[in-house]
């Protein structure tokens, strides 16, 4: 079974983790490197896996290395680890924002790299990932990479770094559109007078059913929101509404706001 490396076990690190064990992958072919000693002793009381404090360490005894730490610190991460990668040649996978195939490559060395923009739902299961992998990584290892993210939710691969920013507008940044759109239905619905825990529960109710029904249905969301929008009822008054003030224009700017942050983000933290 192939053994996989995390360098730095936050939350994303941890999510993936527990879910490969729950998928039933065994706890002993799983190493966490941390800093912190109260992390790296948490994740093995809940998870039963291996742990250290020596990144090169846990590199030399893996064939997987997923790179879960912050972008501002990557390149102090990984300079001090380019010889052993170099040298031990372990497939590369980064989930940090913001660094770019170009940098992973000159901070880790000529090996195969996958970088992944995965988002937040990743924590409970329900996470949605971009995939961009080098011309290095075999489709052995394009497997092995779904597999990994997989068990966190489902996964996409993307051809370049402009399809990643893409995923970035639409995935990655997604889950807060939705959460504020939650939260607008929340508040209204106390302005209107009602109960805020009752509006809480019908509002992510709702996201849910919404959300499940387009996925398990055969028609696009577009036919779906015809099917509940009667002619002069109630839900056309709410769409007319939102398209009157815009929405798609609004949506639209957004995304591209996200598109040109990652794009700076991107000259900010990369290598120069």
């Amino acid at each position: 079974m192939t053994t996989i490396a995390f360098i730095g076990s936050g939350n994303m690190a941890g999510a993936i983790m527990g879910g490969l064990i729950e998928d039933g992958y065994q706890p002993d072919n799983i190493i966490a490197s941390d800093p912190s000693e109260e992390k790296l002793a948490e994740l093995k009381q809940r998870h039963g896996i291996q742990t250290t404090q020596n990144n090169i360490d846990a590199i030399k005894r893996s064939d997987v290395v997923v790179l879960a730490v912050k972008p501002q610190v990557m390149e102090q991460v990984l300079e001090p680890l380019k010889a052993t990668l170099e040298e031990t040649q372990p497939l590369l996978i980064s989930v940090a924002a913001g660094i770019n195939q170009y940098s992973l490559q000159q901070w880790a060395g000529d090996l195969a790299i996958v970088r992944c923009m995965p988002n937040t739902p990743s924590l409970v299961g329900k996470g949605a990932s971009g995939l961009l992998a080098n011309d290095k990584v075999s489709d052995q290892q394009k497997s092995i990479t779904e597999d990994i993210l997989g068990a966190v939710g489902l996964s996409v691969w993307v051809n370049n770094e402009q399809q990643l920013d893409w995923v970035t507008a639409v995935s990655g940044s997604g889950p807060a559109y939705y959460f504020l759109f939650m939260e607008c239905m929340i508040q209204a619905a106390k302005n209107m007078g009602m109960d805020e825990e009752q509006a809480k529960k019908l509002t992510l109710q709702t996201a849910l059913g919404a959300a499940t029904m387009a996925q398990k249905s055969d028609v696009e969301p577009d036919q779906l929101r015809k099917n509940v929008t009667s002619p002069n009822g109630t839900t056309e008054q709410a769409i007319l509404s939102f398209q009157n003030a815009g929405l798609d224009k609004i949506v639209k700017d957004a995304m591209e706001a996200v598109v040109k942050r990652s794009e700076e983000m991107v000259k900010e933290l990369g290598a120069k």
